[in-house]
């Protein structure tokens, strides 16, 4: 499978750390895996074994926003420069489409090989907020190199990109929670813990999005039924204390293979979950969306800060898919 996952929940929910453990079953099942840290707190590639130094050294996708719109544009005529594309901004004819398994400019500049004991992962970061940013950017706008990318994604059966998205409900500020084939919410056994749930289960409703709530930080029967009082048949699994991640959090990763049986079979219910959800995929409504909020995005801050109308960018023939993967422009 080729999915587009996506791991959600409060700040401290340990939305990053099953993130990871995620894309630490996919590298030891042999998935190609690419993992992107969207979150404002940029912990997943420590999250992945990589010590301060390096992950602090991860080229930020935010840093290359101008090389990244520029590569998309491609061809397309209905966009007139790289500078009046925004986060939304869909392809269209002519537009240049990612493929996860082919070399290109934007993978070239931002992606970055993490090399497990068991597999290997290509790793995208946002980049952090930094001092410079404060008073004149939000984090959104370092998040919308990930949108745009993931806009562009045209992907079949094969592999899998997995997002540790911004926590919290700051993921509505834009259409990127559409953009993805699963929703894994992770929510502790409080009512602090599916205070986000409940927020992104209206969403879900409203737009169509597969969502399923992973419990974490579970002690005991009672915090099971009080997480399925919350989310009834949403909540797919919980997770329980673990020393191997413990251990993990210390800087002192263990090897993979002694991650506990019960945990190891928690992620392969949310793979088995995730592939069952390639079925349910519908381009036309994929697209649709993406186009709804562009149009969004443009009349309640895009026109004005580009000077275009950005209405225009939208091509009202183009469907994305898996049949366009092979038409780029040179």
């Amino acid at each position: 499978m080729n999915m587009k996952i996506a791991f959600v929940g409060k700040g401290g929910s340990g939305k990053t750390t099953l993130s990871s453990l995620f894309v630490r079953h996919l590298a030891a099942e042999r998935v190609p895996v690419t993992a992107v840290d969207a979150d404002i707190n940029q912990h997943l590639g420590a999250a992945l074994g990589l010590d301060d130094d390096r992950a602090a050294a991860l080229t930020p996708m935010g840093g290359r926003l101008p090389l990244i719109k520029e590569y998309l544009r491609g061809e397309n005529p209905r966009i007139t420069s790289a500078e009046s594309m925004i986060k939304t901004t869909p392809p269209g004819e002519g537009s240049r489409l990612l493929r996860l398994d082919e070399d290109n400019p934007v993978f070239g500049e931002c992606a970055h090989t993490v090399e497990l004991e068991d597999g290997v992962v290509r790793l995208l970061v946002t980049g952090p907020f930094t001092e410079a940013d404060l008073g004149v950017a939000c984090y959104h706008s370092k998040t919308g190199a990930v949108e745009l990318c993931l806009n562009h994604l045209v992907d079949g059966r094969d592999e899998y990109v997995v997002v540790d998205m911004t926590a919290g409900s700051d993921s509505f500020a834009s259409g990127m929670f559409t953009r993805f084939d699963m929703t894994f919410l992770v929510a502790e056994p409080t009512r602090k813990g599916v205070s986000v749930y409940r927020q992104y289960r209206e969403y879900a409703r409203d737009f169509g999005v597969a969502l399923k709530v992973v419990g974490n930080k579970v002690q005991s029967a009672e915090d099971v039924e009080f997480l399925r009082s919350e989310a009834g048949e949403d909540l797919l699994a919980v997770f329980g204390h673990s020393d191997w991640v413990r251990t993990l959090e210390r800087g002192r990763p263990r090897p993979f293979a002694e991650l506990a049986e019960s945990d190891r079979q928690v992620l392969r219910t949310l793979h088995a979950t995730a592939d069952a959800s390639y079925a349910r995929r519908d381009w036309t409504r994929y697209t649709q969306q993406m186009v709804h909020f562009h149009l969004k995005n443009a009349a309640g801050w895009g026109n004005a800060k580009t000077g275009v109308d950005l209405a225009a960018q939208v091509d009202p023939a183009f469907v994305l898919g898996e049949h366009l993967a092979q038409r780029q422009p040179a």
